[in-house]
């Protein structure tokens, strides 16, 4: 099976190793192929699983932007630092999200796509950022605000004294990032595809 062959999807929330493959039959049972809408179905918190994945996107444009930095907790009580992300909503082209599975048969892939018709919309999205690349522009930027007083999102704000940035709007062109876990609010796939290959084959 060649990567153009993968279904495609985007999903926020739950860590994909073990959500995902749960989730592929009912997907492929019910035929999803033209969009998805999920709404209300994702904490604002939750114990990450222990694996990090990767989320790409020819274009993330977003309305009310913030950024602080914060901690991810797996069940197992380890802890790693990460930015977190908050964007009130959310448009991404042709979104690309893998994560590596370990299968008593070997390494596989689950792959996620959507978007290439017509853009992923989000709202109050949240993403445990670990690393992140592309090319960006916001508009009416603060940097060095108060993470506590940040008021651009409706989202989640951080604690007080601790650093934070903010945007009116911003634009990320050519995105590839490393996350612990995305959520969102509501969050419509259109174009929806999701697959499993053996082997690696990650969004980048």
């Amino acid at each position: 099976m060649s990567d153009d062959s993968v279904p495609q999807a985007t999903e926020g929330g739950t860590r994909w190793r073990k959500f995902g493959l749960a989730l592929i039959p009912g997907l492929a049972a019910a035929g999803i192929l033209g969009g998805m809408t999920t709404q209300g179905m994702l904490a604002a918190s939750f114990a990450v699983s222990g694996d990090s994945f990767k989320l790409s996107a020819d274009s993330l444009r977003g309305q009310g932007f913030a950024q602080y930095g914060d901690v991810a907790t797996s069940v197992d009580d380890t802890s790693r630092p990460v930015g977190l992300s908050v964007i009130n909503t959310a448009e991404l082209d042709n979104l690309c999200m893998s994560s590596l599975v370990d299968l008593p048969i070997g390494e596989a892939t689950l792959l996620i796509k959507a978007g290439e018709s017509r853009p992923v919309e989000a709202s109050s999205m949240v993403v445990d950022v670990e690393q992140l690349d592309g090319n960006a522009s916001f508009d009416t930027i603060e940097i060095g605000r108060d993470a506590s007083t940040l008021d651009k999102i409706s989202g989640p704000k951080g604690p007080a004294g601790a650093f934070g940035l903010q945007s009116d709007s911003a634009v990320i062109d050519d995105l590839q990032l490393t996350a612990w876990s995305v959520n969102s609010g509501t969050l419509k796939l259109a174009g929806l595809k999701l697959g499993v290959q053996p082997g690696k084959h990650e969004c980048f």
